[in-house]
């Protein structure tokens, strides 16, 4: 599956413009594209910021959540990790159609194909265990992530009949049982629900050692089950490491269980990029998810 092809596109040019418009105090540090993603370009600000922009509609809204709900997550899962809560906003502007941000650019690098052990573990297991608690009856609806599994199970298993899809039959034996499972009956609590290794960030200690650094992309943030964000364990982490993130959360086994589900599902969905590295990664998820 390709990239989107972009709404709108977006260029150095035009965000200097909106910064002289808007923001002119940063209109003058040096600017470069650093990624040009799914939903959102991100250009680098200097050294310490960077703006986020959709380049699709589809994004604007989620771009807003971030805006509205970003300051006070980043609050609570400050003492683990930091998160790309936005310092300005932007308005749309000078044909520009949509909202944007000025956030602050955060060390590391995604984790993408390189896999966490304990220490990464034991981070990611305490930045989840700050954020999953009972979110505001107006948190942000989202009909893909952390709803109950039998709302997804047509998609998840035409995607496993249809699409390229390695060791697919496998696959849909771990759905259909995870989706068999008592759905989630606590109240919603807030998920970053796209825990995957692109939006996972790592960064090396003066050990050597590999540590999380930060966490990005909260477009699909909502509340609901907090069994969507334990996805990461097969996604993120090694054999030892998941066992330890477990451990340090106390899950009981149906809400691993519904967390492997969605392992299948955010799993089999990367595996349609036409990235080759995303594709790896997403077939080390499944191969984690079938022979633990």
């Amino acid at each position: 599956m390709a990239t989107p092809a972009a709404e709108f596109d977006v260029d150095e040019h035009l965000v200097r413009a909106l910064l002289r418009d808007q923001h002119p105090d940063l209109a003058d540090l040096p600017l470069a594209i650093a990624a040009n993603g799914w939903d959102n370009v991100l250009v680098r600000l200097g050294d310490l910021l960077a703006v986020r922009l959709p380049r699709r509609s589809a994004a604007a809204v989620l771009i807003e959540h971030e805006q509205r709900w970003l300051p006070e997550i980043a609050r609570r899962v400050a003492p683990i990790v930091p998160v790309p809560d936005p310092v300005r906003t932007g308005r749309p502007a000078l044909g520009y159609p949509w909202s944007w941000s000025v956030v602050r650019w955060l060390p590391g690098s995604p984790a993408g194909d390189r896999v966490g052990g304990v220490h990464v573990a034991e981070a990611l297991a305490a930045f989840v265990d700050l954020l999953n608690v009972p979110a505001p009856a107006d948190a942000p609806a989202n009909p893909v992530r952390a709803v109950p599994l039998t709302t997804r199970s047509a998609a998840v298993l035409t995607r496993l009949d249809t699409e390229d899809v390695p060791r697919a039959r496998e696959l849909a034996t771990v759905w259909r049982t995870a989706a068999a499972l008592p759905a989630y009956a606590g109240p919603p609590v807030w998920v970053h629900g796209d825990l995957h290794p692109f939006n996972v960030l790592f960064a090396e200690t003066p050990s050597g050692d590999t540590r999380l650094s930060a966490i990005v992309d909260f477009g699909d943030v909502t509340a609901g089950d907090p069994a969507v964000d334990l996805a990461t364990a097969w996604l993120t982490l090694d054999r030892e490491a998941r066992r330890v993130f477990r451990a340090r959360l106390a899950v009981d086994d149906d809400t691993w269980e519904r967390g492997r589900g969605w392992a299948v599902s955010i799993g089999s969905a990367l595996h349609l990029s036409d990235d080759r590295t995303v594709r790896a990664v997403a077939r080390r998820g499944i191969d984690a998810v079938l022979d633990d």
